[in-house]
């Protein structure tokens, strides 16, 4: 009998690209710009009759490989890769925001998101303001006058999930454009778009790179919106993603879903065991139909210890979880909300948005399962004797 369901994630970026060797991989175009074999097809590329590549900072080959795969796994219309996740924050926004608007932002957004709006937007006369998920959720009129809601579902730090539907539809009432950060779930557990969110952007640092290896961000949405990103804020702010960058992610999406699977394999036992213990308060790790479109459990999460439990000793005492900042790859890493958190000069983020101050986030890679938690669990009996 015929197979009537969509293709699943791994089938859809499992596709060869073929060409003239017929290579499994695309060639990495190494090339900062591309010329023409006649002034007619130069003339037609400058004019828009043609879309071949001109210049890598505005077009490259193995780049739009990239954002194709994107576009299938996010189920959007077009896709703009950038060379950082902030790059891709940063140009989405300034593409659609100006003097005079404002921006609602959940809370407990990613750090550099929060620094972004604070130190760049509202001094250029741009009005951030932060509110709870169950205000985006509850209140239908929150958005009303907002040119630009700025999401994560879940949220950075706390990890609360949010119903992007009904998010959505509120902002469709006012006219606002919804941006979310997808990071968290990666194409693999949600697909935003597909939940009546307009724009959705990655750290493809994360998950969809998933080696460490690699900065990059990327930006996916309607061909409309994607136009207006691309002619405006890409060329001009020049954060565009280099070739090797681009392939290296294309590696990353074929093993997105195997790898997810593990992560969440992984997370699902954590946080089980981590819930049984006097130590730990509260587990911040939501599961698959917390929220409307959310259909899996991401490595990341965060742990609410109790006060007599020494986070520097449990950090010092971990011997297959690292220190670390970020998270997504391979290794498994711990990073101490009062450390991660309080810096550049914004030691009162953690009170301001309720972030408890004995909190860890912890990043869970892909090795043994078991051979992680025995770790976990030695290194805690030091911290709290």
């Amino acid at each position: 009998m015929a197979r009537n369901a969509d293709p699943s994630l791994e089938t859809l970026l499992s596709m060869p690209f073929g060409g003239d060797a017929g290579s499994v991989m695309p060639p990495i175009y190494q090339s900062s710009l591309f010329t023409f074999d006649n002034y007619q097809a130069f003339e037609d590329r400058m004019s828009g009759a043609s879309d071949t590549a001109l210049y890598t900072r505005v077009q490259n080959p193995t780049v739009a490989a990239f954002e194709g795969m994107m576009v299938k796994a996010e189920k959007g219309a077009a896709a703009v890769g950038f060379a950082s996740g902030m790059a891709a924050i940063s140009s989405t926004v300034l593409a659609f925001v100006k003097p005079g608007d404002r921006v609602a932002c959940v809370e407990h957004v990613y750090p550099d998101a929060y620094r972004l709006f604070e130190r760049m937007l509202r001094p250029f006369g741009i009005s951030v303001e932060y509110h709870s998920i169950a205000a985006f959720e509850q209140d239908p009129d929150l958005l009303k006058g907002v040119t630009l809601a700025y999401l994560e579902s879940p949220n950075s730090v706390m990890f609360q999930p949010m119903n992007l539907p009904a998010v959505a539809e509120h902002a469709r009432r006012h006219g606002t454009l919804t941006v979310i950060d997808n990071s968290w779930a990666s194409p693999a557990f949600q697909n935003p778009l597909a939940l009546g969110i307009d724009i959705v952007v990655h750290s493809a640092s994360k998950y969809i790179s998933g080696h460490s290896d690699t900065v990059a961000g990327v930006a996916v949405s309607s061909a409309e919106h994607i136009a207006r990103i691309r002619d405006l804020t890409l060329p001009l702010l020049g954060g565009k993603l280099a070739p090797f960058e681009a392939w290296l992610l294309i590696r990353g999406l074929r093993t997105l879903g195997a790898r997810m699977r593990q992560h969440e394999a992984t997370a699902n036992t954590f946080v089980d065991r981590l819930s049984a213990l006097p130590q730990v308060l509260r587990v911040n790790s939501p599961g698959p139909n917390a929220v409307p479109g959310l259909t899996g459990r991401s490595g990341l999460m965060s742990i609410e210890m109790r006060e007599d439990v020494d986070v520097r000793v449990l950090s010092d005492a971990l011997t297959h979880f690292a220190l670390g900042v970020s998270w997504g790859g391979f290794e498994s890493l711990i990073l101490p909300a009062r450390v991660g958190l309080a810096q550049a000069g914004e030691q009162n983020s953690m009170q301001r948005f309720g972030v408890p101050s004995n909190l860890v986030r912890i990043s869970l890679g892909l090795e043994n399962a078991e051979d992680l938690w025995a770790d976990f669990e030695q290194a805690l009996s030091k911290s709290a004797a």
